[in-house]
């Protein structure tokens, strides 16, 4: 499954985290109508208190390159990961391998971040409620027109400050996350998830909803 799709349900269904991405860049008009999208999402009383910053310079790339790499070194340990052999081909491989690539290229690709402004009124995790919509709706417009998109913790970690300082971002604003976003090497979907039966309860937590699961 590839290319661009107007079925909203075979977009939702295939939109699978991309890590390997070609070297053809995103064109203005492709990658603004992902932002078009994500300015579209709901968010607490239309507010609207994001910020949406597109990186592609050669500077901005070096450090979005640097953020990955402490990226690296945190989850590394904390997922076990380790490069794969060159003639290991299973799907824990494959995986790892495509996110080794990803972050040895993170300084060649577009990416954008994302930033929430924090009202004190509000937790932080009420606050991500208003801009995750935002990246899933940008996730969606990426997949719709045949792009590949990764959601990053490179502004985590220590990427956060290198980011904050790069951009300029003030302090009494959140770094919600970062996209990346290019045109795929290899396909889109379908997703692998557990069945719907595994989250869904009837009323209370522990009904089943077997029956309206099976509707589906």
């Amino acid at each position: 499954m590839t290319g661009a799709s107007s079925n909203v349900w075979e977009v939702m269904s295939t939109a699978r985290t991309i890590r390997r991405f070609t070297d053809k860049p995103v064109d203005d008009a492709t990658l603004a109508r992902c932002l078009e999208a994500a300015r579209w999402a709901p968010s607490g009383a239309n507010a609207q208190g994001w910020r949406f910053v597109v990186l592609r310079s050669p500077e901005q790339r070096a450090v979005v390159a640097k953020a990955a790499a402490h990226a690296l070194e945190v989850i590394e340990p904390v997922y076990g990961m380790s490069r794969p052999a060159d003639d290991d081909n299973s799907r824990r491989a494959r995986t790892y391998r495509a996110t080794y690539e990803l972050h040895d290229r993170a300084g060649e690709f577009t990416s954008v971040l994302f930033a929430q402004q924090h009202y004190p009124t509000a937790s932080e995790l009420l606050l991500g409620g208003s801009v995750f919509p935002a990246m899933q709706n940008f996730l969606l417009a990426a997949r719709a027109q045949g792009l590949g998109a990764c959601l990053t913790s490179w502004a985590s970690y220590g990427g956060e400050r290198l980011l904050r300082d790069a951009i300029g971002v003030p302090d009494d604003w959140l770094v919600a996350g970062r996209v990346v976003v290019g045109w795929p090497k290899g396909k889109h979907g379908p997703l692998r998830r557990r069945p719907l039966i595994d989250f869904v309860a009837l009323d209370r937590w522990d009904q089943p909803a077997d029956d309206l699961v099976a509707a589906v």
